[in-house]
């Protein structure tokens, strides 16, 4: 009775508004039955006084029924002894500022060491000291140095209790920094134009981390535990040792020992789970001192708290014959090792020597469950970034409650190759078996196409299984999806067992779109145009779309290089190319250039023609991709020829402004009606007498006009009407030359030019046409 009403109790925190009430009166009468059930009266004092808690907590609610939300959020903000208010916002740059005469922040958490820390540990010391810097030092260059992740990340642990973080850090190192970094939401203050943190005056640092219903605001002085040996005390980048921001995320991403063990302790007196322990590669000297052997697995035998002094241990055994022996904890009472390759050990050490701890649980505690078998073709690289070819599936119950998803990879003889074929740690081999995860999402059990909103992130495990648990909602559907990272085969098997305590409904998850057209292409080194503010955005690959019928479109677009920032606009062209993109031309976007893969959805899109524009943040960047339409209504998608494919070509005579040009002018004549654009560049003058010009491009702009002075028409600019630099080709929007509507005015071709040091660069040129156009020679005004 008193797990039930735990399991009510429970539910409190994922709850809002009258669902909250009725879970605290549940339990509170749970609690009562229970009270009245007890063997002890000391048992039956505990349970009636959780009953008046409920029952108190109950009539605070009726009080109060607009904000039981946020009631329960603010009641979860102490853990640890510290305060973790919801996050209510960004917070301020001058939050960060060191005012004159102010010491350095210091914050007043306590972060736990270790006996082997401690004998290492010297003082909490300000970076500057720690990583040896200068004093009346360049704060540019400290950023730089402390701030930039350069290349491949290597983050290790030395003698740190938290190899979970530093694994996380280090699989997660390149989506933490760059443009649109994941980072620059999470750490503050951020230099959000290098794309890095930025480093705080004050030592004051405000994090943004998601734990215990919401964003939490984690604040964290910039100390680091300085060793008095050479043994390090924090996460270190072996590429940049004085790399700061990495030990700011781990010290704010404290390993819960208490969570951890009440959960194991609790279950392992039950006998639900069966514990273990693995260590990884570890120093000669480790070995020696703990008698420990690296990359092994350790069985545990017993968990013990003792009461009289609040220590934890674990009865650790190896099951090798002729194991050396472990160094372990003495306990009151104890004589000594049992002589049978056994020690106790504090689970501080235990945390702090051993790399892994597999929880194996008894599948009993669930009544019910069900497997399902499954194969699956790993993606092509180009798809890597998005799911729409994972295995997804739509589960849910009419009851609600408590779901355990249990995914596990097949093993195959080729995984089985590759471990044997290794040249390096067991560790190392994990990572090349690749990495697998769960996603969960609350979307109605349909497909989904990309990793945004999900309810549940799984941590991606070299491991074959992995596991999610997961509270479900009376009736709700759910999307759950199998995700991987570089698993190496093309082809696996698995099978996914779910444990709950009422039936589930599980299918595999069905496409909302019936109807799919796919292309691949790829940037090039002609085609790569970058983002729409570059001359150069009309050489991107674009295609035109027609659809029959008005109704729903998603446009997915996916890259082969999962750090490339891409984007896809839906613009009304009609299927023609277009050269630049403002706002009102776009039926759809998919918002900010994304990593990997981007997006656009419209809920209704009406019949027509349309140009489909899809392309990367920087221009010259290249990769392959696919692009994927999904339609109610059928639809087609075909490449629009590249730029000028096809077209004549008319030089113009190079130019060279001089001091007090103004517009430069040439004639254009056609004979017929004529479809053109034109594009001109500059390049630095031969003989250029004054190197100081070089990277001091002329500001230029290219316009066609007809007619000359005020009652002159513009029919076509390049730049929207903008001056820009042309050290790329800049081009004029696409434009029709038509003889029978120009009358008596003339046509006119017109460059115009900003900024010093114009003569010593060459304007170069070209029209491109569908018939030949006339021109006549420059004129200068």
């Amino acid at each position: 009775m008193e797990r039930r009403a735990l399991a009510a109790e429970a539910k409190l925190a994922r709850s809002s508004g009258h669902e909250t009430l009725s879970h605290a009166i549940r339990g509170a009468e749970l609690y009562m039955a229970a009270a009245a059930e007890a063997s002890n009266e000391i048992d039956a004092a505990r349970l009636r006084r959780k009953c008046r808690e409920l029952i108190l907590f109950a009539e605070k609610l009726k009080a109060a029924p607009s904000s039981p939300q946020l009631h329960i959020l603010q009641r979860a903000s102490r853990l640890h002894g510290n305060d973790f208010p919801p996050w209510d916002g960004h917070p301020s740059p001058d939050e960060f500022d060191l005012a004159p005469g102010v010491a350095p922040f210091t914050d007043d958490a306590l972060f736990r060491i270790s006996p082997t820390q401690a004998a290492n540990f010297s003082a909490w010391t300000r970076p500057a000291q720690v990583f040896g810097l200068v004093q009346d030092r360049d704060e540019a260059r400290d950023e730089e140095c402390m701030m930039q992740l350069t290349g491949h990340a290597d983050f290790v642990q030395d003698i740190t209790t938290d190899c979970s973080v530093v694994a996380s850090l280090s699989a997660a190192a390149k989506v933490l920094v760059g443009k649109h970094a994941v980072l620059s939401s999470i750490l503050y203050p951020f230099n959000h134009v290098k794309g890095r943190p930025a480093l705080s005056a004050s030592g004051k640092y405000v994090l943004r981390m998601n734990f215990n219903g919401c964003f939490r605001r984690v604040v964290v002085d910039d100390r680091l535990p300085a060793s008095r040996t050479d043994r390090a005390l924090f996460v270190i980048d072996r590429q940049n040792p004085r790399l700061l921001w990495p030990a700011l995320l781990e010290k704010a991403e404290d390993f819960n020992l208490d969570e951890t063990w009440d959960r194991i302790k609790a279950a392992h007196e039950r006998q639900d789970v069966v514990v273990t322990l693995g260590t990884g590669r570890i120093s000669a000297e480790e070995e020696r001192l703990m008698g420990l052997i690296g990359e092994h697995d350790y069985a545990v035998e017993e968990l013990l708290h003792t009461s009289h002094d609040g220590s934890r241990s674990l009865l650790i055994k190896n099951p090798w014959c002729d194991a050396p022996l472990m160094t372990g904890t003495r306990l009151p009472g104890d004589q000594g090792t049992r002589g049978d390759n056994t020690a106790w050990m504090a689970l501080e050490d235990v945390a702090q020597h051993f790399e892994s701890m597999y929880l194996n649980w008894n599948p009993g505690l669930f009544p019910h469950r069900q497997d399902h078998h499954f194969t699956w073709q790993v993606p092509p690289k180009y798809l890597a970034a998005s799911l729409v070819r994972n295995p997804q599936f739509t589960i849910s119950s009419s009851t609600g409650g408590t779901i355990w998803v249990l995914v596990s990879r097949h093993f195959v003889d080729a995984e089985l190759d590759i471990a044997r074929n290794r040249g390096d740690s067991m560790a190392a081999v994990a990572r090349q078996l690749g990495f697998m995860s769960i996603l969960v999402f609350d979307n109605h059990g349909k497909r989904v196409q990309v990793s945004d909103g999900e309810t549940y992130r799984g941590p991606y495990v070299d491991s074959p299984q992995t596991l999610a648990r997961l509270e479900s909602s009376p009736g709700k559907k759910y999307t759950l999806v199998v995700d991987q990272h570089e698993l190496p085969l093309s082809n696996y098997t698995f099978t996914m067992s779910l444990f709950s305590h009422a039936p589930l409904e599980v299918m595999e998850a069905t496409e909302e779109m019936q109807y799919v057209e796919e292309k691949l292409g790829s940037w090039g080194r002609r085609t790569a145009g970058g983002n729409s503010s570059c001359p150069t955005f009309c050489q991107n690959p674009q295609y035109k779309l027609s659809i029959s019928k008005p109704g729903p479109v998603s446009i997915l677009l996916c890259t082969d290089d999962r750090d490339l920032h891409v984007h896809v606009d839906l613009v009304w062209a009609q299927g023609r190319r277009v050269t630049t993109v403002r706002n009102r031309d776009l039926a759809s976007s998919s918002g900010e250039y994304r990593r990997g893969c981007a997006m656009a959805e419209v809920a209704t899109l009406e019949a027509g023609t349309y140009t489909v524009v899809c392309s990367t943040f920087d221009p010259g960047q290249t990769a392959a991709f696919s692009l994927r339409v999904a339609s109610m209504h059928p639809v087609n998608l075909d490449s629009v020829p590249v730029l000028d494919s096809g077209r004549l070509r008319t030089p113009l005579a190079p130019l060279r402004f001089l001091e007090g040009d103004g517009a430069i002018r040439m004639s254009l004549e056609v004979s017929w009606l004529t479809r053109a654009s034109i594009s001109v560049r500059t390049v630095q003058s031969a003989g250029a007498e004054d190197r100081d010009c070089q990277g001091s491009s002329p500001m230029i702009r290219v316009s066609v006009v007809q007619g000359w002075g005020p009652e002159q028409t513009t029919m076509a600019v390049s730049g929207g009407g903008r001056f820009q630099e042309a050290v790329v080709p800049i081009r004029t929007t696409e434009f029709d030359l038509n003889p029978d509507r120009l009358g008596n005015e003339a046509l006119w071709l017109v460059l115009e030019s900003v900024g010093t040091n114009s003569s010593a660069w060459t304007i170069m040129g070209d029209i491109m046409s569908d018939s030949p156009v006339q021109i006549s020679q420059w004129e200068r005004q």
